[in-house]
């Protein structure tokens, strides 16, 4: 739990910032980002072109058609890293804004090795040793971990699109069944990071997300611990990702997540090069490890307890301090299982909505014309157990619409996705003065 404190004067001097941001975002001191150019062309996909109003379609069949996946690196392989258009991406990064991080180790186990890395200074802010979130360099924003606004619940699903499976049981699960019942439950909007390897091989799940108005994001192409990896084995894992939801969908995402939340400063600076902004959390369901296809052995009724106890402190008005953004998947059976549990009840608890939507990012995507409306969640049912006592989104997060191109854009800017970069974290370190 963080610890903020809201006052008058914590509001005014957060819209001081914020009118100080629009007036002069181009000396925040972030590195500018660009659009990426180095991706390629794709013919026009069977989309809306355009943020969807609905009706949404549940009843169609999706198409089990692939993308060319001769063009692809083999789906949950390591990412291709000498092609010519991953090398196209590497070459368009400034490394000399790229910190020389230390390339970790993996155990026998699997597990990451924190070995040698100093944790009480934490150089290169590695979440995975320290949780650390804010960057040791100016020139980055802070990592997105959790809703400004008390009640918000930022709903979010990795590792999709569920592809079907030969198994008639847990086929009933893949998509779009997940998709089906959040249209179902008052047309439900998420933030989904996707796995490039999935979208590679079940477009039209894809297609579906965005008709259906959920937000995509980038989840790597085969899911390793990302400071595990090689600068161009980064670059890689996020270009093929981003080459597949571009060729499905035709958007380009400025949003990513990294595998096990495991980042720092050079992945950081990678991703953020390449158009895209880091996305973590604060709560964790923990589902992955629930028995399952891939998953583990922990207990479903552990994970019910994860889900009654946030529900119990937001009705007793303990969870008072900020809203939420929790981990969760479309990893499995067990996975869909529990969001079908738990979201209507969440949902009379708390404003169920994106990530996207909670901190009032209209435009996820490097294309312009995809202008997502604030208050996209369509779930109105919740009861707020107390006052909010966070900053408001609409506090730290300042909405534009910008323009209708169909193409994405090139300019260059310092954009936090639709908001001054920086904004986020200047109001975070107000909230620590007032309360320090």
């Amino acid at each position: 739990m963080r610890h903020l404190q809201t006052s008058s004067l914590m509001l005014m001097t957060i819209g001081g910032l914020a009118n100080a941001q629009q007036a002069s975002s181009s000396t925040s001191g972030l590195l500018p980002q660009s659009s990426p150019a180095w991706l390629p062309s794709f013919p026009k996909p069977p989309v809306t072109s355009s943020y969807p109003t609905g009706p949404y379609n549940v009843s169609t069949p999706l198409s089990h058609a692939t993308l060319n996946l001769s063009t692809y690196p083999k789906p949950w392989a390591p990412a291709t890293t000498n092609h010519p258009e991953v090398q196209s991406a590497y070459d368009a990064i400034d490394w000399s804004k790229v910190p020389n991080a230390p390339i970790h180790k993996d155990k026998p186990n699997g597990d990451i090795s924190f070995s040698g890395y100093n944790s009480d200074s934490d150089p290169f802010c590695w979440w995975s040793d320290t949780n650390c979130l804010k960057p040791k360099v100016d020139y980055l924003p802070e990592d997105v971990s959790y809703c400004p606004t008390v009640g918000d619940w930022g709903l979010s699903y990795d590792d999709g699109p569920f592809n079907y499976a030969d198994d008639p049981v847990l086929n009933n699960y893949s998509e779009p069944q997940l998709y089906n019942f959040l249209a179902n439950q008052n047309n439900q909007k998420a933030t989904l990071f996707y796995i490039g390897s999935n979208v590679a091989t079940y477009p039209a799940a894809a297609q579906r997300a965005l008709n259906d108005g959920h937000v995509l994001c980038v989840h790597t192409w085969s899911h390793p611990q990302m400071t595990t990896q090689t600068n161009k084995q980064v670059v890689a894992e996020l270009y093929w990702t981003l080459r597949a939801i571009k060729e499905a969908t035709g958007v380009t995402p400025k949003c990513w997540r990294p595998p096990f939340g495991d980042v720092d400063d050079r992945v950081r600076s990678i991703a953020y090069q390449m158009g895209m902004v880091t996305m973590i959390w604060d709560e964790d369901s923990n589902d992955w490890d629930m028995p399952g296809e891939g998953g583990g052995k922990l207990p479903w009724d552990t994970v019910m307890g994860y889900f009654k106890d946030w529900v119990e402190a937001r009705k007793n008005g303990t969870d008072n301090e900020s809203g939420h953004i929790v981990l969760e998947h479309e990893l499995n059976n067990a996975t869909v299982k529990m969001t079908e549990t738990w979201l209507p009840t969440l949902q009379q608890v708390f404003d169920v909505k994106s990530i996207h939507d909670c901190m009032g990012i209209t435009q996820p995507y490097w294309e312009t014309q995809y202008v997502y409306p604030a208050n996209a969640s369509g779930n109105k049912t919740h009861d707020n157990a107390t006052a909010s006592t966070a900053p408001s989104s609409s506090s730290i997060a300042v909405v534009t619409a910008a323009g209708a191109s169909q193409q994405a854009s090139s300019f260059t800017s310092n954009a936090f996705f639709d908001s001054p970069p920086s904004l986020f974290g200047l109001a975070v370190a107000v909230s620590a003065m007032l309360f320090l």
